[in-house]
């Protein structure tokens, strides 16, 4: 597991683009730092989302945040190669030769599988499981994806509600040249920090979870499909082709010549 730099880069240099946009571009940059703006736009739509979600979900948004930046590596080569080493091994010396390999199995969904082809179970059965231990773990993970695309709504709706708040102070004291300045500030700054909040940091975010969530599942299927080959004792070559035709061209490419290599 490595750092995903696309992640670190693409934040790194939307908030130094905005840094440098905002000093060359204004007299004085101290203006953008509004305390108002801050607490309308962000504590109040932090405080939204405590009312939308379980404190148990917002609790998870340290670790959701970390997700994004970690590169996860699935091994796709590798996971291949065990599966068909798996299909050889049943086919040589029959399914329950398999259950000596569980120990060595880290993933626990590909363990379970393993296991309950061992043990004999109808392959409906054992397909109905897979199934649904892979929707309860996309349920999980649309929880997350959830959350920040509540918060990526509320910012920007939030940032209107501190424009709304600054007109408002700025008519009720019309004749007051001097407050007019300070409405203003507090009704354009709210809408910006709500537009940047949500457009640099929660929106982003919500997607590269979504990517990440579908990395997951495509390595979840890949699995599911090899228990079942297994099972039904189809050729280890045939169960590669089969395996490798889950992955994007290049990507499955890219395998064939590594495993030429080795």
């Amino acid at each position: 597991m490595g750092i995903d730099l696309a992640s670190i880069i693409g934040l790194v240099l939307g908030i130094v683009a905005v840094i440098i946009g905002v000093i060359t571009g204004a007299a004085s940059p101290i203006i953008y730092v509004h305390l108002a703006s801050f607490l309308i736009t962000i504590g109040g739509s932090f405080g939204a989302l405590l009312v939308a979600n379980p404190m148990s979900r917002i609790l998870d948004m340290l670790k959701l945040f970390g997700i994004i930046f970690r590169k996860q590596e699935h091994g796709e080569l590798k996971l291949i190669q065990n599966l068909v080493s798996f299909s050889e091994k049943a086919r040589r010396d029959g399914i329950l030769a398999l259950e000596d390999d569980l120990e060595s199995v880290d993933d626990n969904f590909l363990r379970k599988g393993i296991q309950l082809v061992v043990d004999g179970t109808d392959p409906d059965i054992i397909k109905n499981v897979l199934h649904t231990e892979l929707n309860k773990i996309q349920e999980r993970h649309d929880d997350g994806i959830k959350l920040f695309d509540t918060w990526g709504k509320l910012a920007p709706a939030f940032g209107m509600i501190g424009t709304l708040i600054g007109l408002i102070a700025m008519l009720t004291r019309i004749e007051d040249r001097s407050a007019i300045g300070a409405g203003m500030s507090t009704a354009l700054i709210t809408t910006l920090y709500g537009a940047f909040l949500a457009n640099l940091l929660l929106i982003p975010v919500k997607n590269k979870l979504e990517d990440k969530d579908k990395e997951e599942a495509l390595i979840k299927e890949i699995m599911i499909e090899g228990i079942l080959s297994i099972q039904s004792g189809d050729n280890p070559r045939i169960l590669e082709e089969k395996l490798l035709s889950y992955l994007p061209t290049d990507k499955r490419e890219a395998i064939q010549q590594e495993s030429m290599r080795e």
